[in-house]
């Protein structure tokens, strides 16, 4: 079995010295993190792994020696890499040199446990990508997850400055970009108080919420219906969970909260650009003067579609005594809502007004609001189609229950299945009649349930296509997106290795590349959860729904455990 020795290329140009890492028995390879330079002492060197180890909580050692010199190492640093080995006792113990010949290096191995020598095969890893990603798709136990668990738990180790002189001095991956870390500093330290505020406002509004007079049943009916509520008390939830003090303990949970935040920002200026669209160059009245005659046009078309059911529709003859009287019940209804309309009309403009400033809570808020008031507007459409779906529900139920007992059946209540019954003549007569009536009315109905059913389809597709793009705002995760755009190597699904050299008596080298997590699985993964439970219907179920009559709300019932 070969013996894989993982090194970081920011070490390829240090000066001669130790080579510090950790040796993984389990899969019998080392992991290189750092290399010591010369001069150094041998107690100080002991205190400083000490100390890393004691931070981090990873067993880090010294591991052999490195020799940078491309020339043949003379006798005195033969002699004196091998005292090291003497000092430093660890097993196995590696010996690196640059080749004379190649740019590659050449190792060693001694110490080994049987004593027997075995291949040596290089791993030549970035030290930045693999510290910074996040590996996925890999077993916890395997041998590459168990590397960059321990170059991520090192972190501390390369934070220390390249320029600091210390007791030793270590040679390894740095960052220059200390203009960044004081921006972050400096934003650490104002997302302090900000969280205070955010926290305080969020207590303050869900005291507010609690109260009794607003938790009561007619109140909390509507605000369980209002897809503005629903919105507003996602985004407070969203608020509590960035302003909480506790720490994010794990990848996870601080992938969510930047995403969050960054779901919540982006929604905020999406709105903002809402607002300065609506109130540059008179928008708002211009939707409030394009308002009315649409409302009109709607309810032109609604009557005159109404009059056609009421005659001869594609020339079906219908039954004329329940055609006038649905044809006139809902007519009365369109004039109710015609009234409804005018009686509004003067403060259309200023309720445009004030909820095109609601847009500055977010997008998503605007879109809500939308959505409510597409729904009021509509009000009567949904009515119409609540009694054309009522009517025909309740002649099909009677015609099938009067087909039952031509055949001698009925539907047991308590058992819920169908038995065999016996009826008598008188009971047989009053079906037959009954059956007969409901049979001649149900085309009637049943052309009124259809037309308005498709109505109230088109509206469920146009708010469904708001309440998407709601959802798609508040659920994406904006922040691993980014992640995976700008810098692919943070969300990784795995590894490849592409060969460098592979001759006859030496080492084989390989280069470690990460490779970039699918934008499938960031959105599957990392994808806020959806406070909106969708209704799992077959496209089958659905059409037995519309066949039989049964209601289908234009709400999604809500799931009460998140």
């Amino acid at each position: 079995m070969a013996i894989k020795i993982f090194f970081p290329t920011a070490c390829s140009g240090a000066e001669s010295g130790l080579l510090i890492g950790r040796w993984m028995e389990e899969h019998r390879s080392a992991v290189v993190l750092a290399t010591l330079q010369f001069p150094f002492i041998p107690a100080n060197v002991r205190r400083c792994l000490s100390q890393l180890e004691r931070s981090t909580g990873m067993r880090l050692s010294v591991m052999g020696t490195w020799s940078h010199s491309k020339a043949q190492a003379d006798e005195k640093m033969e002699k004196f890499l091998g005292e090291l080995s003497s000092i430093f006792k660890h097993q196995p113990w590696l010996r690196m040199a640059r080749e004379s010949s190649s740019k590659f290096w050449d190792c060693q191995i001694e110490r080994l446990e049987d004593g027997a020598s075995e291949d040596v095969v290089f791993v030549y890893y970035d030290q930045r990508k693999v510290m910074l990603s996040e590996l996925h798709a890999a077993s916890e136990h395997s041998e590459v997850a168990a590397m960059f668990n321990t170059v991520a738990k090192n972190q501390l180790l390369f934070a220390n400055d390249k320029y600091d002189e210390g007791p030793v001095r270590l040679t390894h991956w740095q960052s220059e970009g200390m203009e960044a870390s004081i921006i972050v500093e400096l934003m650490k330290q104002a997302s302090v108080p900000v969280c205070v505020v955010l926290s305080f406002f969020v207590s303050v509004i869900t005291s507010i919420c609690s109260l009794r007079i607003l938790s009561g049943k007619p109140l909390s009916f509507l605000w369980n219906k209002l897809s503005t509520c629903e919105q507003l008390g996602r985004r407070l939830e969203d608020l509590r969970v960035i302003s909480s003090p506790q720490k994010a303990q794990d990848h996870t949970s601080f992938m969510r909260k930047a995403n969050i935040v960054l779901s919540l920002l982006l929604d905020i200026v999406l709105g903002i650009f809402l607002i300065s669209w609506l109130y540059q160059g008179n928008h708002i009245g211009q939707l409030a003067d394009a308002l009315m005659p649409v409302a009109d046009r709607v309810a032109v078309e609604l009557q005159g579609l109404l009059q056609w059911l009421m005659g001869a529709p594609a020339g079906l003859k219908m039954n004329r005594a329940l055609d006038e009287v649905l044809g006139r019940f809902f007519m009365y209804h369109i004039h109710l809502w015609i009234s409804y309309i005018r009686l509004m009309s003067p403060f259309i403009e200023v309720i445009l007004w004030y909820i095109g400033l609601s847009a500055c809570l977010g997008l998503s808020v605007a879109l809500s609001i939308l959505s409510d008031i597409i729904a009021l507007l509509t009000f009567h459409i949904y009515c119409f189609y609540v009694y054309g779906a009522r009517l025909y529900c309740l002649k099909m139920h009677g015609l099938s229950s009067l087909w039952r007992l031509f055949r001698g059946k009925k539907w047991n209540v308590l058992r819920q299945r169908v038995d065999s019954c016996s009826y008598d003549l008188d009971q047989l007569f009053l079906g037959t009649l009954l059956f007969t009536i409901l049979l001649f009315l149900l085309p009637t109905t049943a052309l009124y349930y259809l037309v308005f059913t498709l109505l109230r389809l088109v509206m469920i597709v146009v708010q469904g296509v708001i309440q998407m793009t709601i959802d798609l705002l508040s659920t994406l995760p904006f922040y691993a997106l980014l992640l995976r755009l700008c810098r692919s190597y943070r969300l990784a699904a795995g590894v490849k290795f592409q060969m460098l050299e592979q001759k006859s008596g030496k080492p084989l080298r390989l280069l470690m590349q990460i490779n970039p997590l699918p934008y499938g699985q960031v959105l599957q993964t990392y994808r806020l959860p959806s406070r909106r439970c969708y209704p799992k219907d077959t496209w089958g179920s659905l059409c037995k729904k519309l066949f039989i009559g049964e209601v289908i709300y234009p709400w999604k019932q809500k799931d009460k455990q998140h």
